[in-house]
């Protein structure tokens, strides 16, 4: 499917224009588009520009607050709960995430779980905050209820992503950013743009029968946990939803389980509200708190060399290491510019219609 490509600068103009008609202050819209737009530089495509609208669509719902007082609301020296007034997840994160970051700067470790937030963007861009800090930085989050848990047809959990970035020396950082699903809700909204079906162990029907209807979530269905099935290890990404759902949401008093707010704005908040929002988690923690940053960036040095040149199977140049797919991808884009799908940019064309913003094509 023919493709167009925009400039990042280009695109990131245009986000910041829009999150300021929506009323955000200049520097949180700024801060949004930056966390949005890191989604498409790293080819995170499901995650970007490509949910702008979704964005302005909830706070046209008033389930976005455009100007959201952020505040802690509990705090040990080493922990925070912080309460995002109903924000943008985009904004409401990034705070959060210097807050764990400057408690481990003080005590050696960091922790804040988030309530009352949204839709945050992709879990890699807040745990790389920690990097430039010696840091390695833990960033978690809960989301629309969408999975079925295994042996279940109920959607019980979000695609609940983890991420963990560790810092290198010479090398690249470490930066593992993963769905607890078999896929991201976001790669199914792809196929669904490409008229394409989902691969096997991706999603089940209403009943629980194995499907590649990219839009069976749509009559019924269900995301599967990663592993697909119980004989392929779904039971595993089940648990660890399910650990993302309690540090995210049982630690900060938001919302868990099924009464987690959904994205589209179109469908109906649940009905009970046990919690506030949706629910972060971030982590950071200084390596010199349990040894010499440069010894350890050294050793993490060794061990991706490690991988780098372990012996591959035919047709394969190389082993990856987490987080170089998205480097590549993100050194690319910078160069050459960010494709977007045809109904990526008749939706913003569309957007920008609405919001009076001049449109950039």
């Amino acid at each position: 499917m023919q493709t167009q490509t925009f400039r990042y600068d280009t695109l990131y103009n245009f986000t910041v224009a829009i999150f300021n008609k929506m009323g955000s202050q200049p520097e949180e819209s700024e801060s949004a588009a930056k966390v949005l737009l890191s989604a498409d530089l790293r080819g995170v495509d499901s995650h970007g520009v490509a949910r702008l609208s979704g964005y302005i669509r909830l706070w046209e719902a008033d389930r976005v607050n455009a100007k959201p007082q952020i505040k802690v609301v509990h705090e040990t020296p080493s922990t925070a709960v912080v309460d995002g007034d109903r924000g943008l997840g985009l904004v409401v994160a990034p705070f959060a995430m210097k807050i764990a970051i400057e408690k481990a700067r003080n005590v050696g470790t960091g922790w804040v779980s988030v309530q009352n937030s949204n839709h945050y963007g992709i879990a890699a861009v807040h745990a790389m905050m920690a990097l430039e800090q010696d840091m390695i930085g833990i960033s978690m989050t809960n989301a629309s209820p969408l999975v079925a848990p295994t042996f279940s047809t109920a959607k019980m959990l979000g695609t609940n992503p983890i991420c963990v970035a560790a810092p290198a020396g010479e090398q690249p950082p470490f930066v593992m950013d993963l769905a607890t699903t078999t896929a991201a809700n976001g790669k199914l909204e792809i196929l669904q743009r490409k008229n394409q079906e989902a691969p096997d162990g991706w999603v089940q029907d209403a009943d629980g029968n194995s499907t590649r209807d990219a839009n069976i979530l749509k009559k019924g269905g269900a995301l599967l946990p990663l592993g697909g099935d119980r004989d392929h290890g779904s039971h595993k990404g089940y648990a660890l939803g399910a650990m993302v759902d309690i540090f995210s949401a049982l630690l900060s008093g938001a919302n868990y389980a099924p009464w987690v707010p959904p994205f589209p704005a179109y469908v109906p908040m649940p009905a009970r509200q046990p919690g506030k929002g949706i629910g972060h988690f971030f982590g950071a923690m200084r390596v010199d708190a349990f040894r010499p940053a440069a010894e350890f960036k050294k050793d993490m040095d060794d061990w991706i060399n490690g991988f780098r040149t372990a012996a591959t199977l035919p047709g394969h140049d190389k082993v990856l290491v987490p987080g170089d797919p998205e480097r590549e991808t993100e050194q690319d884009r910078k160069k050459n510019g960010i494709p977007l799908l045809p109904a990526v940019v008749d939706d913003l064309q569309q957007l920008a219609a609405k919001m009076g913003v001049d449109w950039i094509g």
